[in-house]
């Protein structure tokens, strides 16, 4: 199937990360800049990279639906579209964003470094709109004290959760991602008994072992974000969480990003957690994390993005049955009961 090749979606988990989300500014010259950033964007992170060769720097691009539009046009991949704000017993609202650079390697030096790059080659041509620098902490931590991404698939249960094939022909080998940045009110939080934090999240807090289903409450996060399909089975996503914060402003947080070949398998963990199963039992994080951000991108492979970048289009792709999540005709996503998991 042509135009194959993901981006590093599936890489490891890193202690050092930064997350880009920009706007593009109008003209056909600006979006021409973008375009060829976009093209160049394999090269600048070998330049980069080369530099200290154990340092496993990567870079994924994600362009938002809007952008998506100006930028190539049709067709477009079939679930693009804005996030979709929700307004439940806790809002999670939309927020501008054009382009998504997610760079992850060990060390930051790297990371800020092609940053930097980025930055330097779109200015004038696009404004970053939210700028988070991540860190590992201890034991792959949040700053809940819990540890994050316990239930992450690995290998090619990876690639089967975040990679687009049949389904959309023309677009195989990309992904969804959707991002969110929670602020953390640590005072309420850390004063809560551990016990309490514990049904909370559905897992110990110093072992990482999930809660017995007997123990484990209807409102806990590991609950409501697992879900099934119509025949049972789990629909798995993959996070790269991050920490961040900033001491002088009293900000902590966690960074949320999700991929997955299907926008929707988010979006029903998503409402799951502020409007709640059933509504109104919602995840109780969300008492003390608030989000203030959220955009969905689509990830092209890396081929395609190189092909659009210099001005090519999507090859027409031969119809496929399609093997993963859709929306039915009736609306609805057609994800069935829930099933105890990982953390969001």
């Amino acid at each position: 199937m042509p135009y194959s090749s993901p981006q590093a979606v599936d890489g490891r988990l890193t202690r050092s990360a930064i997350f880009l989300v920009m706007t593009i500014a109008e003209g056909d010259q600006r979006e021409g800049t973008v375009r060829g950033l976009l093209g160049d964007l394999a090269g600048l992170v070998r330049a980069v990279g080369f530099r200290n060769p154990e340092g496993q720097l990567s870079c994924i691009a994600g362009i938002g639906s809007g952008a998506w539009d100006r930028l190539f046009g049709e067709p477009k991949p079939r679930d693009l579209h804005p996030f979709r704000e929700i307004h439940g017993v806790h809002h999670a609202p939309a927020t501008p964003g054009d382009l998504l650079f997610h760079i992850r390697a060990p060390g930051m030096d790297l990371c800020f470094e092609l940053a930097a790059q980025i930055g330097s080659r779109l200015s004038g041509s696009a404004s970053i709109v939210d700028e988070v620098h991540g860190f590992g902490y201890f034991d792959q931590r949040d700053l809940l004290g819990f540890v994050d991404g316990t239930e992450n698939p690995t290998g090619r249960d990876a690639v089967q959760a975040t990679v687009i094939d049949g389904e959309d022909a023309a677009f195989a080998g990309g992904s969804y991602v959707i991002v969110q940045k929670y602020l953390h009110d640590l005072d309420r939080w850390n004063a809560l008994p551990v016990e309490q934090q514990e049904l909370i999240i559905g897992r110990r807090k110093l072992s990482d072992i999930e809660l017995s289903d007997e123990d484990k409450p209807s409102y806990a996060h590991n609950a409501l974000t697992s879900i099934t399909d119509e025949n049972g089975e789990e629909l798995q996503i993959l996070r790269d969480n991050m920490p961040f914060g900033d001491i002088g402003r009293g900000e902590f947080g966690t960074y949320f990003i999700g991929y997955a070949r299907a926008p929707q398998r988010i979006e029903r963990m998503l409402e799951n957690m502020f409007v709640g199963d059933p509504p109104g039992n919602h995840d109780r994080i969300l008492d003390f994390s608030r989000a203030v951000t959220g955009t969905l991108f689509f990830v092209p492979s890396t081929d395609l993005l190189e092909t659009l970048a210099a001005g090519g289009i999507v090859p027409a792709a031969p119809a496929a049955a399609d093997t993963a999540d859709k929306t039915r005709s009736d609306g609805s996503l057609g994800i069935g009961s829930l099933k105890s998991g990982g953390r969001t």
